[in-house]
């Protein structure tokens, strides 16, 4: 392929790509905001949301039996204070036991977003992002433990 056609074919997929379209509707040419006519044809099945909602609720679900799982785990190991391990373990149980407790209430929480999404469309993209934000702020990941050399 000689440069000169190369050259032409970049700038031929240039010329056709400056005009997208999404949906057969044209490019929005304003400031930002749809035309009436494109945003009165949009639709969303509230039906969907719902169903992600309950989606990311069913993964909470099982998270209830796995922490009784892990404090019964725990059983008979009252005081590390002869053992490192013991007390290593007892460090990593306390992380892990916040951390799955949070992911349940983190999916639980953004369950509910998603429910409301489905039932009140009316929301604009800020304030469903400023609740996605407010959720993601509220269940920070916890630090890593275990590993770290401690000056003993």
């Amino acid at each position: 392929m000689a440069w000169d056609e190369w050259e032409q074919l970049k700038a031929d997929a240039a010329t056709r790509s400056t005009q997208m379209q999404l949906n057969q509707y044209p490019a929005d040419s304003g400031g930002g905001t749809p035309g009436a006519d494109a945003s009165a044809d949009l639709k969303s099945d509230k039906r969907a949301w719902v169903k992600a909602g309950d989606g990311i609720k069913g993964l909470a679900e099982p998270i209830g039996p796995a922490l009784t799982k892990l404090e019964d785990g725990q059983t008979g190991l009252d005081d590390a204070a002869g053992c490192q391990s013991a007390a290593a373990q007892k460090e990593l149980y306390t992380s892990w036991s916040k951390y799955v407790r949070n992911v349940r209430e983190r999916c639980k929480s953004l369950a509910g977003l998603l429910e409301s999404s489905g039932h009140d469309l009316s929301k604009t993209d800020e304030s469903l992002k400023s609740e996605l934000d407010a959720i993601k702020s509220k269940y920070t990941d916890t630090q890593a433990v275990g590993g770290q050399s401690k000056e003993r």
